[in-house]
């Protein structure tokens, strides 16, 4: 048996071999090369933590990378929003640095900057914590069960009762008022007058699913709806709408039972789904991986026992850093 094997670093030793990653990639002093040569020797746990944060960098260079510039992104337009002095850049990093912010702020903050969920949160009017899922009632009665870590604004003015959901999903029990009740989501809308329906954000769109009633599903603003009844299901992006179809529903909308329920999903979607639920971050690295099809329902409120069991069926690999962040390939 290897000695090392024996060796666990605690997660401050983890997060101080990753700052020292960092510093040593950012033309370190030799001031700073002889402390880190003592810090090293110091404890045999480490070397072990500085090991394993050798091999977290080089499995997450590209995605660190994409995520932090991310996150400056993000961070830009809440600094925008919030009408402060724009710097140009925001955050001009080099390629190292950033990988290194990145995943620092990922192991240390469990979340990273969120900058995009702090501008999503400053026109909402109700707001999911991830992992919470929320039901809140409107003004007229409606009821809305947002799922983890989602967002609304509400407008009831203008003789319509128009929602926008700015982040995530949210199951609508609609009230019969007489007045239109629409779900404005990226650049379509779903319009009812008394209804129980799905709207859910994708990477490029929206999906809207029924569970009772009738749905007027456009892509656009000016496009022509679509109508949808219980049981039917239809994703639009980009200005187009698919071809509705036939869904089991109640399966579909088993989140707000605590359910996670997929048939021929891939690897890539269920991921999605988890990080709503997990309080860090999961990095899927492999494409291949990615693209794998699964089936079955999965318990919302453990991702990591999701995980560990799609693991047993899949096959991959876990690395699981400081509690908070975990990177599959």
């Amino acid at each position: 048996m290897n000695p090392a094997d024996n060796i666990v670093p605690t997660p401050a030793q983890e997060q101080a071999a990753l700052a020292w990653l960092s510093l040593l990639h950012d033309r370190p002093s030799a001031g700073d090369q002889l402390i880190f040569s003592q810090w090293l020797r110091a404890d045999p746990a480490h070397a072990e933590a500085y090991a394993q944060a050798q091999v977290l960098w080089e499995l997450s260079e590209g995605p660190a990378r994409t995520l932090a510039n991310e996150e400056a992104l993000a961070l830009q337009g809440y600094l925008d929003a919030m009408d402060r002095p724009r710097r140009s850049p925001v955050l001009r990093w080099s390629a190292a640095l950033a990988m290194a912010a990145c995943l620092l702020l990922m192991v240390s903050l469990g979340t990273g900057l969120q900058a995009q969920r702090w501008l999503d949160d400053l026109g909402a009017d109700h707001v999911s914590a991830p992992g919470e899922i929320r039901t809140v009632t409107l003004a007229d009665q409606s009821q809305v069960t947002l799922d983890a870590d989602s967002a609304i604004a509400v407008d009831f003015s203008h003789g319509e009762r128009r929602v926008q959901l700015r982040r995530g999903a949210g199951f609508f029990s609609v009230s019969h008022t007489g007045a239109p009740f629409v779900v404005a989501a990226e650049n379509g809308e779903a319009r009812v007058l008394g209804t129980q329906f799905e709207v859910r954000l994708q990477p490029h769109g929206a999906q809207v699913t029924v569970l009772s009633g009738r749905v007027g599903v456009t892509a656009s603003r000016d496009g022509e709806p679509q109508i949808l009844t219980a049981g039917q299901q239809v994703a639009y992006g980009e200005g187009a709408a698919a071809k509705l179809h036939a869904v089991d529903s109640e399966a579909q909308l088993a989140w707000r039972q605590g359910w996670l329920t997929y048939y021929k999903s891939t690897l890539a979607e269920v991921v999605e789904d988890l990080r709503r639920y997990y309080p860090g971050r999961i990095v899927l690295l492999n494409d291949e991986l990615a693209a794998r099809k699964v089936s079955g329902s999965f318990p919302s409120k453990d991702p990591q026992a999701v995980l560990n069991s799609l693991q047993g069926v899949l096959g991959f690999e876990q690395h699981r850093v400081l509690g908070h962040l975990i990177i599959l390939r």
